[in-house]
C-alpha cells in the first residue's frame, strides 16, 4: 500500500540527537517533529511520505519504562510493508531492524569515536558514497542481528551489522550527520560527555572535538551525497 504525498517525519528520543544535516536534503518539505517519549503521538502513515527515525540511549526493549517504544515499532513495520522511504539512525536503526524481527542486544563494549565503517555495496544509494571505507562517528552500546531479508551493507572493526538495508528502509548505527558542531553539541550534554568519558577516558573525550574536525570535510561531502538520494527516493511522495 503506498502512502499519499505528505510530510517527513522526524523522530526524536532526546532533545539533543535531531535529524541535524540530514534536514538540508528536504529543503521545502514540511517537517513533522514527534517525540514518543513525551507522549506525542504518532501520526497516520497515509499523513506521512517518509519518516526518519534518530537516537537515543534508550534500548529498544524497555518497554516497561518507555511503552511508547513498542508502538514505534509497529509504526515502522508498517513503513516497512507500505514501502516508505524510512531512515533509522542508532537507536533508529535498532527500533527499525527490532520491528522487523531482528535482536538488539549489549555490544562487548561501547563503540564511540571516530573509525572506519567499510562498505559492502557501493551501489546503494543511501551508503555508497561512503565506499570503500570513511571515517564516521559512532556512539552506541547496543548491536543488533541482521533482519530476515535484509542486506548487509556495512562493518566496522567492531560491529558487524553496522547498516542494512529492506526495501526503501535504511538502518544506519553510526551518525553519518555527525560535524563538528554536532560533537561539540554532544559533549555540552552531562549525559553524553560521560558517557564518552567512561569509555574513552578523560583524554579520548577531549580529543572527540579535534577528530571531529579531521573528518568533517569528507565525512560532510560523502554523506550529504546520501542524504540527498534519501530525499529523491520517490520525489512525488513529499508534499
Amino acid at each position: 500500500m503506498r502512502s499519499k504525498p505528505g510530510s517527513l517525519l522526524v523522530l526524536k528520543h532526546v532533545s539533543w540527537e535531531g535529524p541535524h544535516r540530514i534536514l538540508d536534503a528536504f529543503e521545502g518539505v514540511e517537517v513533522r517533529t514527534v517525540e514518543p517519549l513525551r507522549g506525542e503521538p504518532l501520526p497516520a502513515h497515509d499523513e506521512i511520505a517518509g519518516v526518519v527515525a534518530m537516537g537515543g540511549p534508550m534500548n529498544v526493549d524497555e518497554t516497561d519504562r518507555y511503552p511508547e517504544l513498542g508502538a514505534e515499532r509497529e509504526w515502522l513495520a508498517e513503513a516497512v510493508d507500505r514501502e516508505m522511504p524510512v531512515l533509522g539512525i542508532c537507536l533508529g536503526a535498532q527500533l527499525l531492524g527490532r520491528a522487523l524481527g531482528a535482536e538488539v542486544r549489549p555490544g562487548e563494549r561501547p563503540e564511540i569515536g571516530f573509525a572506519p565503517i567499510e562498505i559492502l555495496d557501493p551501489t546503494d544509494p543511501i551508503v555508497g558514497p561512503l565506499a570503500p571505507s570513511t571515517n564516521v562517528l559512532h556512539w552506541h552500546g547496543d548491536i543488533l542481528d541482521l533482519p530476515d531479508r535484509a542486506q548487509r551493507l556495512a562493518s566496522s572493526a567492531q560491529t558487524e551489522n553496522q547498516a542494512f538495508r529492506i526495501c526503501n528502509a535504511w538502518g544506519l548505527l553510526f551518525h553519518p550527520e555527525a560535524d563538528a558542531a554536532l560533537v561539540d553539541a554532544w559533549l555540552a550534554v552531562p549525559e553524553m560527555a560521560g558517557e564518552a568519558e567512561q569509555a574513552l577516558g578523560r583524554s579520548g573525550m577531549e580529543a572527540l572535538p579535534g577528530r571531529a574536525r579531521e573528518a568533517e570535510p569528507d565525512l560532510i561531502r560523502r554523506s550529504t551525497a546520501g542524504f540527498q538520494a534519501f530525499a529523491r527516493l520517490e520525489p512525488a511522495r513529499w508534499a
